[in-house]
This record gives C-alpha cells, sequence and structure tokens, in this order.
C-alpha cells in the first residue's frame, strides 16, 4: 500500500493529538499502532483504510473526537506550532516508510498512564511501557 500525502498529513496530525509530549520514541511507538491497524491483513478492516481511515474512524483516537481539545489543531481551526508538527512529520514518516522498526511488538491499542486502564487492558497482552503510555496486542 503506498500512503498518500494525506495519510502522511492525518498520521502526523494523530502523533501530534496523541504524543506530542512523548518524543520521538513514543511518537514512533503510536505511529507504529496505527499502522499495526493499518496492516490486519483483513481484506475490509474493522480499524478502516489506510492512514487516514485508520486515524479518523471515530473513537479510535480521542483527538479527533469533536469534544477533544486538540480537535481544532487537527482540523485546522488552530494552528500547530511547525516545529511540532514537523517532528511528528517526522516520525510518521519513518513509520510509514518502514524506516524504523516496531518497539511495540505488534500493538494495537494504548493508553495514557493519565487515565485509568481501560477494561480491554486486562486480558490483552502487554507489550511496552513507554514514556506517558502503556501497549498492549491481543486485545480481546
Amino acid at each position: 500500500m503506498t500512503a498518500s500525502e494525506q495519510d502522511r498529513d492525518i498520521l502526523a496530525r494523530t502523533l501530534w493529538g496523541e504524543a506530542r509530549g512523548e518524543g520521538t520514541a513514543g511518537q514512533v511507538a503510536v505511529a507504529w499502532t496505527i499502522r499495526n491497524r493499518v496492516f490486519d491483513g483483513k481484506e475490509k478492516s474493522w480499524w478502516g483504510e489506510g492512514y487516514a481511515g485508520v486515524c479518523q474512524k471515530p473513537y479510535q483516537f480521542s483527538c479527533w473526537n469533536k469534544t477533544d481539545p486538540n480537535y481544532q489543531f487537527l482540523n485546522g481551526v488552530k494552528q500547530i506550532q511547525f516545529r511540532e508538527l514537523a517532528q511528528c512529520r517526522i516520525a510518521a514518516d519513518q513509520v510509514i516508510d518502514g524506516k524504523v522498526v516496531d518497539p511495540t511488538d505488534g500493538a494495537t491499542h494504548y493508553y495514557a498512564t493519565s487515565i485509568k486502564p481501560p477494561a480491554w487492558s486486562v486480558k490483552a497482552t502487554q507489550t511496552l511501557k513507554l514514556g506517558g503510555h502503556v501497549f498492549f496486542r491481543d486485545v480481546p
């Protein structure tokens, strides 16, 4: 699958909304979680199609929820600082282009440690704890 410029932009904006405070390593881990959903091996994926489809599918990534304070930045109503978005774009491009390995070991889910662990995390396989996020695969 070839990623479009829209895919790259939406992934970078999602990284900004979900992991801008995590540094490159955390942004790469979140991007890999999204990539793992994009390439889940199913012909018609529940997650959505392509990076933009996965990122913007309702309720998958809270930063795209219209009630989230980040949403106005992601949809362009407010401007993201160039340097911040550029850093997220670098992480997005590295993951899309396969230039970095998956530090999450196949994770398709994560949650921020600032919230109560979701019910699904109890029966899932934790693969990584990095910064303010915990990553999982085999989520029931």
